[in-house]
């Protein structure tokens, strides 16, 4: 096995294959949001004229439907061009060109010109983006990105998974910590609580597995004052095709003082 340190090329590169861009283009086109995206989404961002922040925004199945939703002022952005790319043609077909979409890092929102002109009243980072940004330092500094962009009082609306969910996670990771403990996780990982898999039809996927201690601490860290949180399954029943799509999560809600 390739021992090289997976980094934010590393998951660049994944999003922009093939495999990944029409996996979840097909989302995008098919899926739209969630029964717990939309009832949360609806609860915590009333304003529809408000301004309103998407990062890691893929192929645009959370910008679209947020559009469809009526929301009016929406900014998107991606740091896989190719996703970025098939948002912008989505929006176009679906005649939702007021959405304006852009390539960014979320760990560099600082050096994003694109965002001087504006503050947002919100931001949401959806199907756990922010979990694949490889290591938590870099997750920290999306976070304080995002904050800086927002104005006071916004909420930040995002997913992670949650290694303490379920008595078969728990068990799991139980099992990871005796493999790190031993030396004898995968070489490719920085921190427990990663994971890097390959899916047919989804492509290879990195993904950190927090705990929802650990993300109390960040936001904490951050300047983002936790609001609300809940597992998926507690919200909504979701549709065969959502569940098929992604497992349960987590879902946050912090705000900016």
């Amino acid at each position: 096995m390739d021992s090289t340190k997976i980094t934010a090329a590393t998951v660049r590169a994944d999003f922009n294959d093939l495999t990944a861009v029409i996996h979840y283009t097909r989302a995008a086109h098919k899926l739209g949001l969630w029964a717990s995206e939309r009832m949360l989404i609806e609860r915590f961002f009333p304003d529809h004229s408000a301004p309103l922040l998407e990062a890691g925004c893929g192929a645009g199945r959370v910008a679209i439907g947020l559009w469809q939703l009526g929301y009016q002022r929406l900014t998107a952005f991606d740091f896989a061009q190719e996703l970025v790319d098939q948002a912008v043609s989505l929006a176009a077909e679906r005649q939702a060109g007021s959405i304006r979409f852009f390539t960014a890092d979320a760990t560099r929102l600082g050096k994003c010109h694109l965002l001087d002109d504006t503050l947002f009243s919100g931001v949401l980072f959806m199907f756990n983006g922010l979990m694949q940004i490889p290591g938590r330092c870099n997750r920290r500094a999306a976070l304080h990105g995002l904050r800086r962009v927002c104005v006071p009082g916004a909420p930040l609306l995002f997913t992670t998974h949650d290694r303490d969910s379920s008595p078969g996670e728990r068990a799991l990771w139980q099992l990871e910590a005796a493999r790190w403990a031993r030396g004898e996780q995968d070489p490719r990982l920085g921190e427990f609580g990663d994971r890097y898999f390959e899916e047919a039809g989804t492509g290879r996927t990195f993904m950190h597995l927090p705990t929802r201690t650990e993300i109390l601490a960040d936001l904490a860290a951050t300047g983002w004052t936790h609001e609300y949180d809940a597992m998926r399954r507690e919200l909504a029943s979701e549709s065969r095709a959502v569940r098929d799509f992604s497992d349960d999560c987590r879902f946050w809600v912090a705000r900016k003082p």
